[in-house]
């Protein structure tokens, strides 16, 4: 039995799916679905500067901005030691964007759920996809509560976004696979920052690379990326094995000697680049990480989130639910991928001391 009949039916409530909704709203009747009742402590925090047009445009910019020191702090730069032992510094002084902002992203989340719901999007939290049929040229989207109830309620949609993240939890349950490019996972922790120097850092070593970054409420992440298979799955567990993994990089070293005792390790997550086999199909696309997943190098996935968002709006406004929307996504998004890698393997490129290593070499 049909729930609840909509235009569209997100599934997804990430930066991707909320973009979305929020581009959408005017012109739709939107629901969005995610799994979470709401948002989690996640890595991911470099809001690239160019993502502040888009804000803007959506009337987000400012309510965001009200809200520095609790939501973002300004990152005026990073240090980098890419290539050489020597520090590179690299920032965004002559950006005409601004700076990079460094988001405590589960406040960023919950903000554009917030907004989806005030402007008029039906959310549903902690509900996920159970299965999905196209039946007179509707989609009918079965969903279940998170939690252990039996209980399923039923979505009719005109259109599916796929925003579900790395998953891609619609495109798969219609069958369709992901190629991989790589086995990078990044394992992090957060500890409590009390330097001065609140610039980002990215530094390069044997097996993989670091990073750390200062993020509202005096708190810095670092992770260290490596691919899965090139480190004993016992040394991305704990606090301990993440310290004897950053002996062999004293810059990160140091940083967290500072505050051994107040490091909180956070896991290991997936960082690898994927993109989906099949990006859109019958009155359906997938968005964001669903559609195309970057390695964190490139700091651009959310970026990637919020354009791609935009531009599945302006598409949707102009060719409506047709194959010419599924053709142009289609072609858009190969060529984002296409781009991407090709800029990817220069940057790695760059690093060169280590090249007979695993890590690096798969990279050359």
């Amino acid at each position: 039995m049909v729930s609840e009949k909509t235009d569209i039916v997100i599934i997804g409530g990430g930066i991707a799916g909320c973009i979305a909704a929020i581009s959408l709203i005017d012109s739709y009747q939107v629901t969005i679905v995610d799994k979470l009742l709401e948002p989690t402590e996640r890595i991911g925090e470099s809001l690239a500067p160019a993502s502040q047009r888009i804000l803007k445009q959506l009337d987000l910019l400012e309510g965001l901005e009200n809200q520095v020191g609790t939501l973002y702090q300004k990152n005026v730069g990073m240090q980098s030691y890419w290539g050489s032992n020597q520090v590179h510094l690299i920032d965004d002084l002559r950006n005409p964007d601004g700076f990079v902002k460094n988001l405590d992203r589960q406040a960023f989340e919950t903000y554009l759920r917030k907004t989806a719901e005030a402007r008029g999007v039906h959310c549903i939290w902690g509900s996920k996809l159970h299965s999905s049929s196209y039946e007179n040229s509707r989609w009918q989207v079965q969903l279940r509560a998170s939690d252990t109830s039996l209980s399923t309620f039923t979505i009719s949609a005109s259109f599916v976004i796929d925003a579900s993240g790395r998953q891609s939890h619609f495109a798969k349950s219609l069958g369709i696979k992901r190629q991989t490019e790589d086995k990078l996972v990044a394992c992090w922790v957060t500890l409590p920052n009390s330097r001065t120097n609140t610039m980002s850092t990215i530094s390069a070593s044997e097996n993989g690379w670091w990073y750390s970054a200062v993020v509202p409420g005096d708190k810095r992440v670092v992770a260290f990326h490596t691919d899965a298979d090139l480190v004993a799955k016992n040394k991305l567990k704990t606090t301990a094995s993440f310290l004897e993994l950053a002996k062999e990089n004293p810059v990160i070293l140091s940083l967290l000697n500072e505050h051994e005792n107040a490091i909180a390790f956070k896991g290991t997550i997936a960082a690898n680049s994927t993109k989906l086999e099949q990006v859109a199909g019958q009155q359906w696309v997938a968005l964001g990480d669903a559609a195309l997943s970057f390695d964190p190098l490139s700091s651009q996935g959310m970026y990637n989130a919020m354009a791609g968002a935009m531009q599945l709006q302006a598409l949707i406004v102009q060719y409506g639910f047709t194959e010419t929307l599924q053709k142009i996504h289609t072609e858009q998004t190969e060529h984002i991928w296409h781009h991407y890698l090709k800029h990817k393997s220069i940057f790695y490129q760059a690093e060169a001391r280590w090249k007979e290593s695993a890590f690096w070499e798969r990279r050359f």
